[in-house]
C-alpha cells in the first residue's frame, strides 16, 4: 500500500513485552505509522469488532504458549484481508508451518532484525494495496444476485448489456446461447435485474441434470395423493413458487419432447396442468432459456422442437466467449482473486504483468469457469517467493505441459510447450505451474544481471548450489547478452532454440 494512498497507516501490536514494543515504536516513529497495542489475542479480537481494522497486525507468541497461535484463525475469520505477522521465539519449523496454515502472512523468529521487520511490514502493506486495487478498480463490474456479476469493459459485452436492457423491458421469452462457461446464466440474471420483475424471485432449473419424470415434477409439481378425510395437497413446482418472477431453463434442448410440448403450451396460454391433475393452473412468470452453440445440431436431431425453438428465439442473446473479450482479463483475475481470498479467509496474491499477458494470450476453452478455477488454484497453491525444488520434482515437472512465458523486446508472449490448447485440469495445472516458473526465471535473471552473468556469484546470491544454477539456466535456455547473434538479442533466449553450454572460464 502506498503511504500516500491513505491518511494514516495503523499497526496493531499484540504483545506486553518491552523487547517487542520498543523496536516497533522506533520503526513506527521513523515511518510516521500509528501504533496501537493489545495485551492479548482476545483483546485484539474485541478491537477489530468494535472499530476500524489496522493495516497490519503483529502477534507476539509468548514462549511456551503454543495455544496463542490459534487466535490467528479467529482473526482471519473476522478480518479475512488483514495481514498478520507472527513474532515468536525459536520453536522449530512445525510452528512456522502451523502459523502459515492458520492464516499468517509471515513468521519472524527472535531476535529479529529491525530492518527485516520493517521490510516485511512494508511488503504486506504493498500487497494489501493490490487487494484494494482489485476492490476499487471494478467500476465496470455489475453485481447481481448470489455472487454473480456482469462485466462490460469490452465492446462486445457493452453491446450485449444494451441488448439485455432492451429485452428486459419487453417481458418476453428470451433464448440465450453461447459456449459452456461463457456466462449465459449471468446474462439471464442481468435481464431479470433490469426488468420490472427484479423484485420477485429468480429461479434456475438445469434441464440436463434431471431425468424426464423428476424434471416434470420439479417444474410443474404434482397432485398429492388423497386419503379418506384428508384433502388433496398438491406439490408445488418451480412455476408455482416463482410467482411473478423469472425462471431460467438451462440447456433447454435436454428437456424431453413431452415436456417441451408442455412448456410450449405454458408460453402460449400462460397455463399448465400438473402431472396427475385435471385443472389448469394459471401462471405469470417470465421464461428465459439457454442453449449451447450446437443449436443447429439439436434442431437437426430433433432434440429441440422447432415450434418451441421459434417461440423462444423470437428474441435471442449471444454471449461471446472469453477469448473475444480479452480486455476484461486483467480486471476479471483481480476480481476473482479478491472474492476468493475473502471466501477462503486468506490473503490475496498478486499477478505480475507477464502472467496477465499470458492469461490474455491463452484461449480459455472453458471460458469464465476455467479462468476462475485458475485463479483459485493460484490463490491456494501459488508460491510468491523464489523456491527451488529438488531434482526429482524438477524431472516430474518437465514431464507436464507448461505455459512458457518469454520476454521478447520488452513484451510478454505465451506459447504452449505441449497440450496447452486442450481443456480440462491439465490446462489449468499448466497455467498455475507457469506462475511459479515465471517467478523463478525472473529471480534468476535478476541475479545473473546483478552479478554480470557470473554464475557462481549468482548461485551464492540466491543461496543455491552452482549445479542448480546451471540446471536452471539450461532449463530456461538463458544466455548472456553478449552471446546473442540473432534479431532476438536481449530476449533471454537462444535465437535458434538451442541449449546453452555452460562455460565459466570466461567469468
Amino acid at each position: 500500500m502506498a503511504e500516500n494512498a491513505i491518511e494514516t497507516i495503523r499497526l496493531l501490536i499484540v504483545s506486553r513485552e518491552p523487547g517487542v514494543l520498543r523496536p516497533l515504536w522506533s520503526i513506527g516513529e521513523t515511518n510516521s505509522w500509528q501504533l496501537e497495542t493489545a495485551g492479548s489475542g482476545w483483546e485484539a479480537l474485541e478491537r477489530l469488532q468494535s472499530g476500524a481494522a489496522p493495516h497490519v497486525l503483529l502477534l507476539d507468541v509468548p514462549r511456551g504458549d503454543a495455544d496463542a497461535l490459534h487466535v490467528v484463525r479467529w482473526l482471519r475469520r473476522l478480518r479475512p484481508d488483514l495481514p498478520i505477522i507472527v513474532l515468536s521465539y525459536p520453536n522449530g519449523a512445525s510452528q512456522e508451518k502451523e502459523a502459515i496454515r492458520l492464516g499468517a502472512q509471515d513468521y519472524l523468529v527472535r531476535p529479529f532484525d529491525e530492518a527485516k521487520l520493517e521490510n516485511t511490514i512494508r511488503r504486506l502493506l504493498d500487497n494489501s494495496h493490490e487487494v484494494e486495487w482489485a476492490e476499487t478498480n471494478s467500476e465496470e463490474i455489475e453485481q447481481l444476485e448470489d455472487g454473480a456479476f456482469f462485466i462490460g469493459m469490452s465492446p462486445a459485452m457493452q453491446k450485449l448489456r444494451a441488448q439485455a436492457k432492451l429485452l428486459a423491458e419487453a417481458d418476453v421469452p428470451v433464448l440465450i446461447f453461447g459456449e459452456s462457461g461463457s456466462g449465459k446464466d449471468t446474462v439471464a440474471r442481468l435481464v431479470h435485474k433490469l426488468s420490472v420483475r427484479s423484485g420477485c424471485k429468480f429461479l434456475r432449473v438445469n434441464c440436463a441434470a434431471l431425468p424426464g419424470e423428476l424434471l416434470e415434477v420439479e417444474l410443474f409439481g404434482s397432485e398429492g395423493k388423497s386419503s379418506p378425510g384428508t384433502p388433496t395437497r398438491p406439490r408445488l413446482g418451480k412455476f408455482d413458487v416463482c410467482g411473478k418472477g423469472t425462471i431460467l431453463l438451462e440447456d433447454v434442448a435436454a428437456m424431453p419432447d413431452n415436456l417441451q410440448a408442455k412448456l410450449l403450451q405454458l408460453l402460449q396460454e400462460k397455463t399448465f396442468i400438473r402431472p396427475g391433475g385435471k385443472h389448469s393452473v394459471a401462471v405469470d412468470v417470465r421464461v428465459l432459456a439457454t442453449c449451447g452453440n450446437q443449436l443447429e445440431r439439436a434442431l437437426a436431431e430433433r432434440k429441440l422442437r422447432e415450434d418451441l425453438y421459434y417461440r423462444l428465439s423470437t428474441f435471442t442473446l449471444s454471449v461471446p466467449p472469453l477469448r473475444q473479450r480479452k480486455e476484461e482479463i486483467a480486471v476479471l483475475v483481480q476480481h476473482f482473486m479478491h472474492r476468493l481470498a475473502k471466501q477462503y479467509g486468506i490473503t490475496s496474491r498478486t499477478f505480475s504483468p507477464a502472467v496477465i499477458d499470458a492469461c490474455r494470450d491463452y484461449t480459455w476453452p472453458g471460458n469464465m469457469k476455467e479462468l476462475e478455477e485458475f485463479v483459485k488454484r493460484y490463490l491456494l497453491m501459488g508460491d510468491p517467493e523464489l523456491s527451488f525444488r529438488n531434482d526429482s520434482e524438477l524431472e516430474e515437472e518437465a514431464e507436464e505441459p507448461a505455459l512458457t512465458i518469454t520476454k521478447i523486446n520488452g513484451s510478454a508472449s505465451a506459447s504452449a510447450v505441449s497440450g496447452l490448447n486442450g481443456s480440462g485440469p491439465s490446462s489449468l495445472k499448466s497455467l498455475v505451474q507457469n506462475v511459479k516458473l515465471e517467478a523463478e526465471r525472473n529471480a534468476i535473471s535478476a541475479a545473473l544481471e546483478k552479478t554480470g552473468w557470473n554464475r557462481k556469484a549468482a548461485a551464492r546470491l540466491l543461496k543455491v548450489s552452482y549445479r542448480t544454477i546451471l540446471y536452471k539456466i539450461e532449463q530456461y535456455r538463458m544466455k548472456s547478452p553478449e552471446a546473442y547473434s540473432t534479431p532476438l538479442a536481449g530476449n533471454g533466449f537462444n535465437g535458434n532454440g538451442g541449449t546453452l553450454k555452460h562455460n565459466e572460464k570466461h567469468r
